[in-house]
């Protein structure tokens, strides 16, 4: 009786210890979203491919938002950014796990009493500069207006926090996810 005892006890001692360590979660996907619990904070919320939260993404995870490394506690697939964002500003995060690096750039709009995430495809960042360089090549009368609207471009992607580095390494990564 007590070598059946022993068994079944080693046989389930044995098999919680199994899956302790089989059980890992990468985050491949993620979105910024207003964090509903404080005021002028974000959360940071694990989501698949088709943006469906995944609730079993819990533990420490290592995050670069505006090239600050952070280290982000997920529970039930939300984790809170707890810098306070004091005006409109871009926000670009980033994650690097065993499958690459995952970065997604938002401009996080801010009004009195709210945060409106925006998604910012790195698509459209490519197509700004070329639209105007193309419609200023095309028509010669444009060049001043096409170099005027680009200075303002890179003013305001400047003044609310979208450095030079910081917008190449956004479409860079996308140039690298494409393919």
């Amino acid at each position: 009786m007590k070598r059946i005892t022993l068994a079944l006890v080693i046989i389930i001692a044995s098999a919680s210890f199994s899956y302790a360590d089989t059980v890992t979660m990468a985050i491949n996907h993620f979105v910024i979203k207003e964090n509903p619990f404080a005021k002028d904070e974000v959360a940071i919320i694990a989501t698949d491919s088709l943006g469906n939260i995944r609730e079993n993404v819990n533990g420490m995870f290592n995050f670069t938002v505006n090239g600050l490394e952070d280290t982000l506690k997920f529970e039930k697939g939300t984790a809170f950014y707890r810098h306070k964002l004091q005006r409109s500003t871009f926000l670009y995060a980033r994650h690097q796990n065993d499958t690459g690096v995952h970065s997604i750039l938002y401009y996080v709009y801010r009004t009195d009493d709210k945060l409106t995430p925006i998604h910012i495809p790195w698509y459209l960042l490519l197509a700004i500069p070329c639209a105007l360089f193309l419609l200023a090549y095309m028509f010669k009368r444009f060049i001043i207006i096409a170099i005027i609207i680009f200075v303002i471009f890179v003013f305001f992607n400047y003044h609310n926090g979208l450095s030079l580095p910081t917008f190449f390494d956004s479409i860079i990564d996308g140039l690298k996810n494409m393919f």
